[in-house]
């Protein structure tokens, strides 16, 4: 008789439509309120710098290097939220992971909101704020490898690219809604209103956004309790079709709590030493042209044009919204090619892009003779090439790492990657301008790390997307 061989506890195919859908938007809308709010932090950079980290006597520009310093250091606390939300998301399941990082995200940038300024409390205000941009930087660790993990093991057959990608979109959606704020803030408030209480409202505004969030993600399928170990010299037993999708259920455990199975499509054997240290290393080297690129023409851009180039707050944002479009107009499409020609050749090519053209648009944008349109389009084109490496950025990490370690793997690719090299973008720019008057860095940066990025791609294999999760 023929021992049957244990199986994933559900095929991917057997994910039910609603589930896979309910995974897709439960996933999204926490990216959507965590890009929102960097994006704001961003956008509100100088505003922000005057109100908490420029004391009597201080310059514009030294105020603008300690808030993108606050900036950069909740990024290095996301490795630490994706080692810890990661983990508990390996073992414990999705949904309770995802649950916990959205209160924790929603609560810190709320607060945000009614901190008193430097003028109120002193030097009590730029300390206060940096405490709860670590807290910020933890759950956003934690959010990307729980999000990409629900969607991308959800994901029907040949869609995995599209769907990882939604992850991406939200960040364009959420770092336009924070653009569009701004704007209309910026359109409706004078300059006094906006640095004395405007400001405020942008982060005020995650709490409903938040409480939405956290009514998606309660309604997902419980997670399954922990399978108990068949006896030692009993033969495996076929296991039954389970109540949710297998991207929400928590791996089984045998004595002494240590993982059985992966909480994903199937659980597989245990990586070997080092196999998901080297692959967190490979991805974030993958990943460095996406964060770098990604901050430098979709975050950073405002303050660097108000503070180099002498642009206008409202002319500085409209150029970053256009840029945001192209981004977000290329993301989908991008996930959705990826499905049918492969990861590598689409992610390729974004960063080849970005690595020629960078400098060149970004001298067309300080061109003060060249017509606004072609500045635009210039920034439009940035934000579509970036695009080509976001879409199917997420579902490429997703396939690098096993379903038992795949939260905490491709969460710390992800966190690193941007820690060192979005986190800083906005510190190194600005001060290496401020301190040399190269009014390139910005392209420079950009274009260095995407080459290096489009070298780390093509070690990816062309049929990597047709390939089953691990």
């Amino acid at each position: 008789m023929t021992t049957p061989v244990p199986g994933p506890v559900r095929p991917p195919a057997a994910v039910r439509p609603d589930d896979a859908r309910r995974a897709l938007v439960a996933g999204s809308v926490g990216n959507f309120i965590e890009w929102y709010e960097f994006g704001i932090y961003g956008y509100f950079a100088t505003v922000i710098a005057a109100q908490f980290f420029t004391p009597d006597g201080g310059s514009a520009v030294e105020g603008l290097v300690k808030a993108y310093a606050s900036f950069a250091l909740a990024f290095f606390f996301r490795p630490v939220g994706a080692a810890v939300f990661g983990r508990f998301g390996d073992r414990a399941g999705r949904r309770p992971a995802l649950v916990l990082v959205v209160c924790l995200m929603t609560g810190a940038t709320a607060m945000i909101g009614l901190l008193p300024t430097y003028a109120s409390i002193g030097a009590a205000a730029p300390w206060l704020l940096t405490l709860l941009r670590i807290l910020q930087g933890l759950s956003a660790g934690g959010e990307f490898g729980g999000a990409v993990s629900v969607m991308t093991e959800c994901a029907p057959p040949g869609r995995r690219g599209l769907y990882g990608a939604w992850q991406s979109f939200t960040v364009a959606l959420g770092l336009l809604a924070g653009a569009a704020v701004a704007v209309v803030l910026a359109s409706v408030l004078t300059a006094s209103q906006l640095q004395g209480w405007g400001w405020r409202v942008p982060f005020l505004l995650t709490l409903p956004l938040g409480l939405v969030a956290l009514r998606l993600r309660l309604r997902l399928p419980a997670d399954e309790p922990p399978a108990p170990a068949p006896p030692a010299l009993a033969p495996p037993a076929l296991v039954p079709p389970a109540p949710v999708p297998p991207a929400l259920a928590p791996p089984a455990l045998v004595p002494g709590g240590r993982a059985k199975g992966g909480a994903g499509p199937a659980g597989g054997p245990r990586p070997r030493p080092g196999e998901t240290a080297r692959a967190v290393v490979l991805g974030v080297g993958r990943m460095m042209g996406w964060s770098a690129a990604g901050y430098t023409f979709l975050v950073v851009m405002p303050s660097y044009l108000q503070s180099t180039l002498g642009t206008t707050f409202q002319r500085a944002l409209l150029g970053t919204v256009l840029a945001n479009l192209g981004f977000a107009a290329s993301i989908l499409p991008a996930g959705r090619l990826s499905d049918r020609i492969g990861r590598r050749t689409v992610m390729v090519a974004g960063a080849l892009l970005i690595a020629a053209l960078a400098l060149p648009l970004l001298h067309l944008v300080q061109d003060p003779g060249a017509p606004g349109y072609a500045k635009g389009a210039a920034l439009f084109a940035a934000g579509a090439g970036v695009g080509l490496m976001a879409g199917p950025g997420p579902a490429m990490l997703a396939e690098m790492f096993p379903a038992r370690v795949r939260c905490t793997g491709l969460g710390l690719a992800y966190a690193l990657s941007n820690a060192v090299f979005s986190g800083c973008a906005g510190l190194i720019i600005t001060e290496v301008v401020a301190r040399t008057g190269n009014v390139d860095v910005p392209g420079q940066y950009a274009a260095a790390t995407c080459a290096v990025s489009a070298a780390a791609l093509l070690t990816l294999r062309g049929d990597d997307h047709g390939r089953a999760l691990r």
